[in-house]
C-alpha cells in the first residue's frame, strides 16, 4: 500500500498583503499529477488546510475542487483530513457527509457520547489497497484543545500529571487500542496529529505557537510502538521526530514566510508492507514563485541598492508568477526615504516588493548615564523623551527634521484628544 502525506497548505494565506492563490493552485495541480503518477492508495492531510478559521470563498473552492478532482482522477483514493490550529473544526467538518460519499473523511474536532465519553470510533478510519481490501487503520486525531481531552487525577502519592500532555497521550493510547482490536494480520496502524513535538524546529515568522497552560512540546513516546507511521502537521520544516524514520513532519508545500526560503518543501511517500512502513521517500514540490532575500545578509543601503539594480528576471513573467522580494538593509540611523529609494531601484523589474527589513547598528549609552527615576521622567516633555531615546539608541542627537516631525505628531495627537 502507498500513502502520500502532506500538511500545512494554509490556503488563503497572503504574503505581506500579496495574494498567493496562484502558488497554491500550482501546488494542488502538481499534487493531483503526483497522486496519479505514484499510484497512491491514500492521501493524508495533517491539518492547517486553511490559513484562518474564516477562509475566503476562493480558498474553500480551491480545497473542494481539489478533492473532487483527486477522486475523479484516482477513483479508489482514500483521503483523510484533520483540522489544525489554524482551521475552524466546525467549518472544516461541515461538508463531511457529502465528502464521505466521495472518499474523503474529515475529522475536525473531538465529539462525545451522551454520557460524556469521547467518541473514539469516529477517529478510526479504514484505508484500502488497490483491491479494495482494508490494508491499514488510521488514527486521525485533529489539533486538540484542553476541552477535547480525557480528564483524570493522579493516584495517591504520585506526582501531579500535566493535564495537556498526559491527556493527549491517553487519547492516542485509547484510539490505538481500538485500532489494534480491529486490525487483522498484515494490516498497518497509522496515526495523524497536528501538534508540536519535543525538539521540533519551528519557523517563528509564520507558525502560530501552540501554548496551553505553559505546555507545548509533546514527547514522541506518546505514540505506541505498534504504529507503523505517524503523519504530523504544524511545523513547516520537513523533519523527523526523535530521529525516528516513521514519525515525520512533511512540512508546508510552499514557503509561508521569508524565513522559509531555504526549506526543501516536499510531500512524503510512504510504502507499507506487512503492516510496517518499509520506505519513506520525499517528493520535492516545485516552487512556482521565487522568494528572494536581497542581499542575502543585511548590507549598507548603497550595497543593497546595487544588488537590487543588478537583478535580472524574465520580462514575460505574468504578475502572479513574479518573485517576492525582501530587501535587507543595514542602517546606522533612520532613513526616511528608504522605501522610495528601494522602489526606484526596482522600477521596471517584474518583481513584487513584499518586505523591507531594516537592521540598525545600535549604539547605546552606558546604563548608568541613561537611567532615570520615575519622578524625573514625569517632569519631561514628550520631545525631551524622544531626543533622549534617540541618543540612547543611536549614540548621536536626533536630526532636526525628525525632531520637527515628532513635534508635529505630538501637536496632531493633542488636537485629536481635544476634539
Amino acid at each position: 500500500m502507498r500513502l502520500l502525506h502532506t500538511s500545512d497548505w494554509h490556503l488563503g494565506q497572503t504574503l505581506h498583503n500579496f495574494d498567493r492563490s496562484y502558488e497554491h493552485q500550482c501546488f494542488l495541480d502538481w499534487l493531483l499529477d503526483t497522486i496519479v503518477a505514484e499510484q497512491a492508495d491514500a492521501l493524508l492531510i495533517s491539518g492547517d488546510v486553511f490559513d484562518t478559521a474564516n477562509p475566503s470563498a476562493g480558498a474553500q473552492k480551491q480545497l473542494y475542487r481539489f478533492l473532487q478532482q483527486a477522486r475523479a482522477r484516482a477513483p479508489r483514493l482514500d483521503i483523510v483530513v484533520i483540522a489544525g490550529n489554524h482551521d475552524s473544526p466546525g467549518r472544516l467538518e461541515a461538508p463531511g457527509p457529502l465528502l464521505e460519499a466521495h472518499g474523503t473523511v474529515v475529522v475536525g474536532h473531538v465529539t462525545r457520547h451522551a454520557a460524556g465519553e469521547i467518541d473514539i470510533e469516529r477517529m478510526l478510519v479504514p484505508l484500502h489497497d488497490k483491491d479494495g481490501a482494508v490494508a491499514a487503520w488510521c488514527v486521525a486525531i485533529p489539533f486538540l484543545r484542553p476541552g477535547d481531552l480525557p480528564r483524570f487525577a493522579a493516584a495517591d502519592g504520585e506526582a501531579p500529571l500535566d493535564p495537556y500532555s498526559h491527556g493527549i497521550a491517553t487519547l492516542y493510547q485509547q484510539a490505538c487500542a481500538l485500532a489494534q482490536a480491529r486490525r487483522l494480520p498484515g494490516q498497518a496502524i497509522l496515526a495523524m496529529g497536528h501538534c508540536h513535538m519535543v525538539d521540533g524546529q519551528a519557523s517563528l515568522e509564520s507558525e502560530r505557537r501552540i501554548v496551553i497552560g505553559g505546555t507545548e512540546a509533546l514527547p514522541a513516546t506518546m505514540f505506541d510502538a505498534s504504529i507503523a507511521y505517524v503523519a504530523l502537521g504544524h511545523l513547516h520544516l520537513a523533519q523527523r521526530v526523535g530521529q525516528k524514520e516513521h514519525i515525520r513532519y512533511c512540512g508546508s508545500p510552499l514557503p509561508l514566510s521569508f524565513a522559509e526560503v531555504g526549506y526543501q518543501h516536499q510531500v512524503l511517500r510512504i510504502d507499507l508492507a506487512d503492516g510496517v512502513a518499509r520506505e519513506v521517500t520525499p517528493l520535492m514540490v516545485p516552487r512556482a514563485v521565487q522568494l528572494l532575500r536581497v542581499p542575502p545578509q543585511p548590507a549598507p543601503l548603497d550595497e543593497a541598492l546595487a544588488a537590487l539594480a543588478a537583478l535580472q528576471f524574465d520580462a514575460d513573467l505574468p504578475p502572479a508568477a513574479q518573485p517576492f522580494i525582501e530587501v535587507r538593509v543595514l542602517l546606522d540611523a533612520p532613513e526616511p526615504g528608504l522605501r522610495g529609494r528601494i522602489e526606484a531601484a526596482l522600477a521596471g523589474k517584474p518583481v513584487r516588493l513584499a518586505k523591507i527589513e531594516p537592521t540598525r547598528r545600535l549604539q547605546t549609552v552606558a546604563p548608568e548615564t541613561a537611567a532615570m527615576t520615575l519622578d524625573q521622567l514625569a517632569q519631561m516633555e514628550p520631545d525631551d523623551i524622544f531626543r533622549r531615546l534617540y541618543l540612547q539608541r543611536y549614540g548621536e542627537d536626533a536630526p532636526s527634521d525628525q525632531q520637527s516631525a515628532f513635534a508635529e505628531l505630538v501637536l496632531a495627537a493633542g488636537a485629536e484628544t481635544a476634539s
